[in-house]
């Protein structure tokens, strides 16, 4: 069994802050040793990816302290803990079993009485059966016609990651002729979400699905409510147009409002549930359940590697580790994800999720109060939109803020233009290249207001091109360096409790049971 011990209690953490060099980043990657180093410093991930780390603030020594802290902190062995069915949801007493919807290695997992690796694999054969009869056409409307667009319902994890990757899939699909179905999500309690996307489909061709593991959700059914009365108002039965993703114990499990249920259980947290049937459902429908195959292999591949013991050739333990050093020995407060990809227009704000609610704690797995600085507060944006945006604080402000840029050689479309003698690709692969080195060097000029400092430090993602695959193997990549962060800050990043307490205080709002200024601020937005 692993040893779960406060990162400053270990001894090669105080080994880590005692070492006060400081990597200037401008002096190395100057001339041709910067050449040498962006070599130097890569790992191959899996699916042809690889992460490039010569613009970090790290080098042999660092590198070589931070492996030590893999070490002590047994980051492979509680990685293997929490793979093969550990208890490491301590806060909820359950499992975290999204490893296994996509192939985890290791021994059955025996959870409620049940083999989870038959229980999911019995769901996506489900879920893949219902989605070749909608597209064959043996699933139909009431006037038996196709279902021409698939519609999510849900909020937080049954939103952001299945959205994320729709969007990320969608241009590839398109170029590859798999597109079968357009997607869209309801996700915002706010009713103009709701009615902005059933006024720009055709709601008689539309499949909807509900996604909410306690069937209790409240902005899901809500919305949900919306989505009946369009159906209702155009002389159609919700019955024939909805289905459900659910827990077996939830009031939608059985109930005659769906065409069908699939299901989901407490042993997958909402933020790492796109592989589950919550992504697994709407991305089938819109893709094929062969693409959706396609896209869990690419993550199965990175949790494989990510199983590696040592961590300099483990890129996520690798990248959890800059991330560590980072935050708690240069005390830079935020990360920036930039992918230079359109596609990954929603990746950041995924990733948003997975990373604060899963490490944005203060208490430890015991429920003690830590002493040093936890999960960073993320954002990001694609570029080149970015750099026309929040890249003035990036590179002049007065806060160092880490950089984690994504890059592809190719664009998905297989469409671009030749302008002044360059590729569109080209272009965005130039403006990335020359980010990471003006953030990292800088320029100096007598006047301040031209002047950059520099050191400002960056790590890139790269591959040939944005697929179902690459695209599974860059998001275990993250949700594994996310866990290797929770393990080496000692935290349960697998409950969010964080998020309980507004939703206690809505429901008094709207029971009208309120005092002070709760009362106040209710009268004020007209409650």
């Amino acid at each position: 069994m692993a040893d779960w011990t406060n990162l400053d209690q270990l001894n090669s953490y105080q080994a880590l802050a005692a070492d006060s060099t400081r990597v200037d980043l401008r002096a190395v990657l100057a001339g041709e040793q910067g050449g040498q180093r962006v070599r130097d410093y890569t790992v191959p991930m899996a699916c042809g990816l690889a992460y490039h780390y010569g613009a970090k603030q790290v080098n042999d020594a660092i590198l070589e302290k931070l492996a030590n802290l893999a070490e002590e902190a047994q980051l492979a062995e509680k990685f293997a803990e929490l793979y093969n069915g550990a208890m490491i949801n301590t806060g909820e007493k359950r499992l975290v079993l999204h490893h296994l919807t996509r192939g985890q290695l290791g021994n059955p997992v025996i959870a409620d009485g049940v083999d989870k690796r038959e229980f999911y694999t019995e769901q996506q054969k489900r879920i893949a059966a219902f989605t070749k009869k909608v597209h064959s056409g043996e699933v139909v409307n009431a006037a038996g016609e196709p279902f021409t667009t698939v519609v999510q319902i849900g909020i937080g994890g049954s939103d952001l990651g299945p959205r994320a990757v729709y969007l990320a899939l969608e241009n590839w699909a398109r170029a590859e002729g798999t597109l079968k179905m357009e997607a869209r999500f309801i996700s915002n309690v706010d009713p103009d979400d709701a009615v902005n996307v059933l006024s720009n489909i055709d709601v008689a061709h539309s499949l909807f699905i509900l996604v909410s593991k306690s069937g209790t959700t409240l902005e899901t059914l809500t919305n949900e409510a919306f989505v009946k009365d369009a159906l209702n108002k155009a002389g159609l039965n919700p019955a024939d147009h909805m289905v459900a993703v659910t827990s077996q114990t939830s009031p939608l499990a059985s109930s005659s409002d769906y065409l069908d249920a699939f299901f989901m259980d407490d042993h997958i947290g909402g933020r790492f549930s796109s592989t589950s049937a919550v992504g697994g459902a709407v991305l089938s429908l819109a893709f094929g359940p062969e693409v959706f195959a396609q896209f869990l292999a690419g993550a199965a591949e990175t949790d494989r590697l990510s199983a590696t013991a040592d961590a300099l050739h483990n890129p996520a333990m690798l990248d959890a580790l800059i991330g560590v050093y980072e935050r708690n020995i240069l005390g830079y407060q935020c990360t920036a994800v930039l992918p230079y990809s359109q596609a990954l227009s929603r990746f950041p704000a995924h990733l948003q999720q997975a990373d604060m609610e899963s490490n944005g704690k203060s208490v430890n797995r015991f429920g003690e109060p830590v002493g040093y600085p936890t999960g960073p507060v993320l954002f990001g944006e694609p570029g080149t939109n970015g750099q026309h945006s929040f890249y003035q604080l990036l590179h002049q402000g007065t806060d160092i803020v880490p950089l984690q840029f994504i890059g592809f050689r190719e664009n998905q479309g297989g469409t671009d233009v030749l302008i002044e003698g360059s590729y569109s690709q080209q272009k965005l692969g130039a403006n990335v290249a020359a980010q990471i080195v003006a953030f990292a060097c800088g320029k100096e000029d007598e006047d301040r207001n031209k002047n950059f400092d520099g050191g400002r430090p960056s790590s890139i993602i790269i591959g040939d091109r944005l697929t179902p695959e690459s695209l599974g193997a860059l998001l275990a990549h993250f949700e594994n360096k996310i866990m290797f962060q929770g393990f080496i800050w000692n935290l349960n990043s697998f409950d969010q409790e964080g998020v309980q307490l507004g939703k206690v205080l809505a429901k008094r709002v709207l029971a009208h049971d309120t005092d002070g200024a709760l009362a106040a601020y209710s009268d004020l937005l007209g409650i």
